[in-house]
């Protein structure tokens, strides 16, 4: 017969081999940016070290392609902080609708919220667990293994970078393909492309009036400020739409 432990390592095994079937896109994503994101700090004089540190630490794809030059350009502690709250302050709202699920997942609840990427949470929303396999186990092989994927591809670009002498000038663009595959995504999928519409006027607008080097902060504060004022509408459209698409279905 099988002892606890035996079961455990079981039910881990099945989740795993689950997860990873579903989170292949994620890896192949994760892998390639944190190669470039490797390849970048290695650059800027962090070992492969550094790259892990961080990686497993911080786990914050854009963020940790901003602390680069935040890095080396000697910037603050507060101006580190604001940067970082406003680049990942939509992850505020991805944990609101996982409060149930996670309050369930007992000591993995920690990790859950900590590992809580975009590309980890359009998986979790869009994807549950096949039959005879644990959900909650499951969502936490899921996070698990995309960090992974992150933490490898950023290990192989510094320790790549450290061994080959290349010119790295445009690697970055990798971050910015990601989201623009993002972006247009969730143009597609989402009802109301109201959101899309605020952070990309919010944008141009902060770069006409600050410059590309002091746009962040401004555009992060004008997209929160009338996402909140215009909640409401986004709302009620979006429920419109649905109850639109319900009544074509019936």
């Amino acid at each position: 017969m099988l002892n606890l432990t035996d079961r455990g390592d079981i039910k881990m095994k099945k989740a795993l081999k689950a997860a990873f079937l579903v989170t292949i896109p994620v890896m192949i994503g994760y892998i390639t940016v944190g190669i470039a994101f490797g390849l970048l700090f290695q650059k800027s004089g962090y070992n492969f070290l550094w790259a892990l540190f961080m990686s497993i630490t911080v786990y914050a794809g854009s963020t940790q392609f901003i602390a680069i030059n935040l890095l080396t350009s000697g910037a603050g502690l507060i101006e580190i902080a604001l940067m970082t709250l406003f680049v990942n302050i939509r992850h505020m709202f991805y944990g609101l609708s996982f409060i149930e699920e996670f309050k369930a997942m007992g000591k993995k609840k920690p990790y859950m919220i900590f590992s809580l990427t975009d590309e980890t949470y359009s998986l979790l929303c869009s994807t549950k667990a096949p039959e005879g396999i644990n959900n909650n186990l499951f969502l936490f092989c899921i996070s698990l293994l995309n960090q992974i994927y992150w933490v490898i591809g950023s290990l192989i670009g510094s320790i790549a970078g450290s061994l080959i002498t290349f010119n790295t000038k445009g690697i970055d663009f990798a971050m910015t393909a990601l989201f623009v595959v993002i972006f247009v995504e969730q143009w597609v999928s989402y009802k109301s492309h109201l959101p899309v519409l605020i952070g990309a006027s919010a944008t141009i607008l902060s770069l006409l009036i600050f410059g590309t080097n002091n746009l962040i902060l401004p555009s992060m504060i004008l997209i929160t400020a009338a996402l909140m004022l215009f909640q409401k509408q986004i709302v009620r459209k979006t429920y419109k739409m649905n109850k639109g698409e319900m009544k074509n279905e019936c």
